[in-house]
């Protein structure tokens, strides 16, 4: 068994053309879980960039985070969709293929200085990755690296997130599928 074989294509969603990779199939399967989270906590643990917490987000890369978080003894701070945090917080805007989105943390969810490790399930063309990294950086931390379990290298995501100049990690990728 491997992380791709259980990660579902569903044809034209959420619109006609489109393949979604549902990872849902891979977070149901205790064993695809478990292998996900080891290979993600053995890449942070073999990797020279340190870091003192996790970011993770909404909502798949709150699975993934926190249970990395656990594995690794580290703390969890979530991204959120606006309007979805209690306290004061920071906001960060981002392109959609159709419009525009809004993500948010909270202004003291990071001690200055901090080196965290932003992670969620699916790179695409990275946007909503770089507005979190904005985020992070608005509080006062710094993306030590990204994590994601699938890449979809032709929608460009991983092109974007090195031209500005983050380092990122992926398991499984669907090129060209």
């Amino acid at each position: 068994m491997n992380i791709k074989s259980l990660i579902r294509t569903i044809p034209d969603y959420p619109k006609p053309g489109i393949m979604f990779r549902d990872i849902t199939t891979l977070l149901k399967d205790p064993m695809g879980l478990r292998m996900s989270i080891d290979a993600l906590a053995q890449r942070c643990l073999s990797s020279e960039q340190q870091f003192d917490c996790i970011v993770g987000i909404e909502a798949r890369g709150f699975i993934l985070g926190g249970a990395l978080a656990y594995t690794l003894g580290k703390g969890f701070v979530p991204v959120r969709k606006k309007g979805k945090l209690p306290g004061a917080v920071v906001t960060q805007e981002y392109q959609l293929e159709y419009g525009t989105d809004k993500i948010e943390m909270h202004k003291d969810a990071l001690p200055a200085g901090s080196r965290v490790l932003l992670v969620d399930d699916l790179l695409a063309t990275g946007g909503t990755a770089l507005a979190a990294a904005a985020l992070v950086e608005k509080v006062g931390g710094v993306v030590a690296e990204m994590a994601f379990i699938v890449d979809l290298p032709d929608l460009g995501g991983g092109k974007n997130i090195q031209k500005k100049g983050y380092r990122f990690f992926t398991l499984v990728e669907f090129e060209g599928e």
